[in-house]
Formats: C-alpha cells, sequence, structure tokens
C-alpha cells in the first residue's frame, strides 16, 4: 500500500520486455553469433529481433588455414549463417587465413561454393565484397581446386555484379586470364560494370607485365563508374590511362599504385598520357607505394610530373645498398610535387648518408603536407628543426612520426635528448600534432 492506501500491482515482467525496438536492436548488435542465438530463444519478440536486418548488414566470416577442434565447426556455421541471414547482407568480408595444406583450401572451396551459390539465390542487395590475401598461385591451392574456386566466384559475380559497388580482390595472386575471367564477370550480359571502387592490388601473380595484356585492356574497359582504383604499376600502360580517360573521367576520384620491386615497371609511359587524364579527371589524386624501388634512376621513369601526386610512400625494408644514394631522390625528384604533395612515408636505411638537410628542406616546399612519417638514420636534433619550423608557420603538419635508427644498442642519450624536445615543444604538440618520436637500436 502506498500513502494512498492503494494498492500497488505486482509487475509480472521484467524491464527488459518493455525495452524500445531501436534499444534492443542495439543490444544485439554488440552480441556475438552465438550470444545471439541465446538470446534468440528468450521470448518471441526477442527471436523477430533476430531477423533484424540492421544486425546482418555486415558480415566478416573468417575461416583458419589451420586444422583445430576449435576452428573445425567454422566453414558449417558461416554456410549456415548464410542461409539463414544471406538476404539481409551487404557489406561482406571473407578471410582464408594461411591455408596449410590442399585438404583446408578444398574444405575452404567447397564451402565457398555452397555460400556464394546461397548467397547469389537470396541476396540482391550486396554492396560490397572482399576477398583478400588468397595467394591462389601457392602449392597448396592445386589446380582442380583452384579452377573450381574462380569458377563459383566468377558465375558468383555474374549475378551480384548489376547492384555491387565495391571489390576487393587484394593479393588473389591470379594468372593474367584467370583474373581478367573473374573481372569480366562484373559486366555479364552488358556493355559495362557500375563498380566504383575496385582493389586489384597484388591480384595477379609476381613477374607478369600485366600492362602488355590486350585482354587486360579490354577488361578494364568495361569499367565506367570507377571513383577508386587500386592497382599495381605493373599493370599501367597509355592504353590503360585512355580507356579511364574515356570511360571514369567524370568519376575517377582516386588511383593507389603499388611498384614492388619483383613485379616488371620498366615500361614507358608518356607523360601526355597522365596528362590528358589529369585534365578530364579534374579531381584525380594519385597515391604511390614503393617497395624495395629506390634508386633514381627507376622512380624519374615512373613518378612523372604531369601525375598529380597526393600521396608517397618510399620503403627499402632494410635493405641498404653503399651504391645508392637517396639524395637525388630528395632533391631534384621530389620537389617537382611540392603543390600536390599532402603525405610522405620514408622508410629506408641510409646509414652511409645524412640526409637531414634534404629532409628538412622538402618538408618545407610541401606547403600541403600535413602527414610525414620517416624511418632512417637521422640526427635527433632534425625532430626539432621539424618543430620549430611549425611553431614559426613554415610547415602545416597535423602528423608526424619519426623513428630514428642508431648504430648503438643503447639509446639512452637520444631518449633524454628527445625528451627534453618534447618538453620544450608540449604546448605545440598537444595543440596541433599526431605525433610519436622514438629512438631504434638498428644493429
Amino acid at each position: 500500500m502506498d500513502e494512498d492506501s492503494q494498492p500497488i500491482q505486482p509487475q509480472d515482467q521484467s524491464c527488459w520486455a518493455s525495452l524500445p525496438d531501436v534499444c534492443l536492436r542495439r543490444v544485439f548488435w554488440w552480441l556475438g553469433d552465438r550470444d545471439r542465438s541465446r538470446a534468440a530463444l528468450v521470448c518471441r519478440k526477442w527471436n523477430q529481433m533476430m531477423f533484424s536486418a540492421d544486425l546482418w548488414r555486415y558480415r566478416t566470416i573468417t575461416f583458419s588455414g589451420r586444422p583445430s577442434r576449435v576452428h573445425a565447426s567454422e566453414f558449417e556455421s558461416a554456410l549456415w549463417y548464410v542461409k539463414k541471414f544471406g538476404r539481409y547482407l551487404e557489406h561482406l568480408e571473407i578471410k582464408f587465413l594461411n591455408p596449410y595444406n590442399a585438404v583446408l583450401t578444398k574444405k575452404f572451396q567447397v564451402t565457398m561454393r555452397g555460400l556464394l551459390s546461397c548467397l547469389g539465390k537470396s541476396n540482391n542487395r550486396l554492396k560490397s565484397l572482399s576477398v583478400q590475401h588468397l595467394e591462389l598461385d601457392r602449392l597448396v591451392w592445386r589446380n582442380s581446386i583452384r579452377s573450381s574456386f574462380i569458377k563459383s566466384l566468377s558465375f558468383f559475380l555474374k549475378k551480384v555484379g548489376k547492384h555491387l559497388d565495391h571489390l576487393n580482390l587484394k593479393g588473389a595472386r591470379l594468372t593474367v586470364e584467370q583474373g581478367c575471367v573473374v573481372l569480366n564477370s562484373l559486366s555479364y550480359l552488358r556493355s559495362e560494370s557500375m563498380v566504383s571502387q575496385l582493389n586489384i592490388e597484388d591480384y595477379f601473380s609476381h613477374h607478369l607485365a600485366v600492362y602488355s595484356s590486350a585482354q587486360f585492356n579490354r577488361t578494364m574497359a568495361t569499367f565506367h563508374s570507377l571513383a577508386s582504383l587500386t592497382l599495381n604499376y605493373n599493370c599501367i600502360s597509355d592504353e590503360l590511362l585512355e580507356n579511364l580517360c574515356e570511360n571514369n573521367a567524370g568519376t575517377l576520384w582516386t588511383m593507389n599504385i603499388k611498384c614492388h620491386i619483383h613485379d616488371p615497371h620498366g615500361q614507358v609511359i608518356w607523360g601526355m598520357s597522365w596528362a590528358k587524364l589529369a585534365r578530364h579527371a579534374t579531381n584525380l589524386k594519385v597515391n604511390f607505394f614503393f617497395e624495395r624501388v629506390m634508386k633514381y634512376e627507376r622512380l624519374v621513369r615512373i613518378l612523372l610530373q604531369e601525375i598529380p601526386v597526393r600521396s608517397l610512400s618510399l620503403r627499402s625494408c632494410y635493405f641498404s645498398d653503399p651504391d645508392w644514394s637517396m639524395r637525388p631522390t630528395l632533391t631534384d625528384l621530389l620537389p617537382t610535387f611540392r603543390h600536390t604533395l599532402q603525405k610522405l612515408t620514408f622508410e629506408f636505411n641510409n646509414n652511409h648518408e645524412s640526409l637531414d638537410e634534404e629532409l628538412h628542406l622538402l618538408v618545407l616546399s610541401c606547403r600541403k603536407l600535413f602527414y610525414f612519417k620517416i624511418w632512417a638514420f637521422l640526427d635527433v636534433k632534425f625532430v626539432e628543426r621539424i618543430l620549430k619550423s611549425q611553431e614559426e608557420g613554415q610547415c602545416s603538419l597535423r602528423t608526424l612520426k619519426v623513428r630514428i635508427y642508431t648504430n648503438r644498442y643503447e639509446t639512452n642519450d637520444e631518449d633524454r635528448t628527445l625528451r627534453e624536445i618534447h618538453r620544450k615543444y608540449r604546448k605545440l604538440i598537444d595543440a596541433e600534432l599526431n605525433y610519436f618520436v622514438i629512438a631504434y637500436p638498428m644493429m
């Protein structure tokens, strides 16, 4: 009884029973598959919530490439969930982690055949598909298994290609013929593909001169709505740039180009081809990623002044060559792009030459530069010079990441100096910079 002598009705249900759908849906969103299944058994309302489309729009399915009891059922559960909720999927990511042997690749291929077949029949809203790092040229992928998987993937892309917007097949490692068969599936029964984001970095096997393939250029000519294209430099040719200019000039914003030491990259590209593309695709920005391609003679053939370069990454992966010098690249080549460069990433072993002055001048010359990352042999005072320039308004960095290599195991002196520099410029760092600086022994 309360103060007015009115009886209080007992609560027959928990407060969870009256939880608004939007709140309950958010709770389910944070649950894993097993917990969702258990929660769906609580009551009819919760069971209905299990089939909310919002819960199944994004899905990452991970397959382990190692045999174990823990991962034994992941193939079956992945197929079960796609059959149950696949019609709601809009963004699907498939991961197959380092397959150990042909038995597991065969199991993966069979599972993917069922999964893609089911998805192709029930789903008409898939916008994004990512299947990365399969490395189909490895020996664990026998010819029959590889061919069956490519067939299943191609058949699936024929069904969903009309509404697929984003395709990521990075690291597939196919032959030119196999790769073109898969990409051509996107324009099946149509003259063009409407994919806007395409990632085919390391899509072809190493050592292939894809740029000389007429089949590849015909395939790329079917793409008419590309906004973002990621690929290797061994795919770049005058014909490809011409196709992009004719078919994608109004939509193309970004090109990400990787150049690896093991990929052929000696082809001649005319500067006028890049100039024409940049003139018609007025919003185009190009990002280059070089892996162990560091010599000036090679870089100057690739980085033509007509290219609207926004970002540049040069990595030597700790390899040292006393006959190689980074100085001409820093003083003669990269300043060519000082009006467009916004991001610079360097990782190289320059133990044989000091480059502090050249790097500092490069940063000052690139007035749009907001991201600077360098791992190299540097004097600790280099960091202070950059911060002083930032304080005086000579540069406008928002991110500064520096790893200073040393030839000693102990870095106590460098650490002490870096702490002093941080204290001196702490207000500037806290207000303006994403800042990370460390001394690192390179022995």
